[in-house]
């Protein structure tokens, strides 16, 4: 079943006197729960499609579909309940919140709504990233590594339907890259979530199941892996 549709998604940006377009008419399909990597170098446009998904960031033309409903034109108000209730954002800059806990910080979305979540869920979920022992820590108490694997949790917990992921394992090592990459895939099998992850480390995204190669603002490649 389709949960994602983008029909000539293009972002231009006004650069003194020049026009750049940085996304050029892309046209993507995307079925509930795939796990996809998004792969390029620098400047390719994969992060700026992922806040086009994620109602970041306005089209300057083109339109956004999430399970059927179009999400590019909605009210900023309206947005904040599409990125709080049905995606899960990681951003490259962890956006925790500093005065919060990292219980507090993981939880906030569903506190937000009133919500108590799972509890089991929420137990695996720091066993895997191993902060259990870091839940009344505060983010300026963490590592660079820690604070994103807290942001990664934050994403998560409230179980979205989408999930996008930029850089995720960016700042970790081996050992924690492979936790995350764990984490990722028992969820998105568990949950059925769709997973769209941008990155340079060519094997997590290799790990995925279907890859974009993109380049110069287009998907150039669309490669499903066995």
């Amino acid at each position: 079943m389709e949960i994602l549709k983008t029909i000539n998604l293009t972002k231009t940006y006004q650069d003194g006197q020049e026009k750049k377009t940085v996304l050029k008419e892309i046209n993507l399909r995307v079925n509930r729960g795939e796990f996809i990597g998004i792969f390029g170098p620098s400047g390719s446009g994969k992060s700026t499609l992922l806040n086009l998904l994620g109602g970041l960031d306005r089209p300057s033309s083109g339109q956004v579909y999430i399970e059927g409903e179009r999400i590019d034109n909605l009210r900023p108000s309206d947005l904040a309940l599409y990125r709080r209730r049905r995606v899960g954002i990681v951003y490259q800059f962890y956006n925790l919140v500093s005065r919060l806990t990292v219980e507090q910080n993981i939880k906030l979305p569903l506190l937000m709504d009133g919500k108590e979540g799972d509890p089991k869920f929420y137990g695996k979920i720091m066993d895997m990233i191993g902060m259990k022992k870091r839940e009344q820590s505060f983010p300026e108490e963490l590592s660079g590594g820690e604070q994103q694997r807290v942001a990664i949790a934050r994403a998560l917990l409230n179980k979205p339907s989408i999930l996008l992921l930029d850089e995720p394992t960016g700042n970790l090592d081996r050992k924690n890259r492979d936790k995350i990459l764990e984490l990722l895939q028992y969820s998105n099998q568990a949950f059925k979530q769709t997973m769209l992850i941008v990155s340079h480390d060519e094997e997590l995204v290799n790990a995925t199941k279907r890859v974009l190669h993109m380049g110069d603002g287009e998907i150039l490649k669309d490669v499903t892996l066995a």
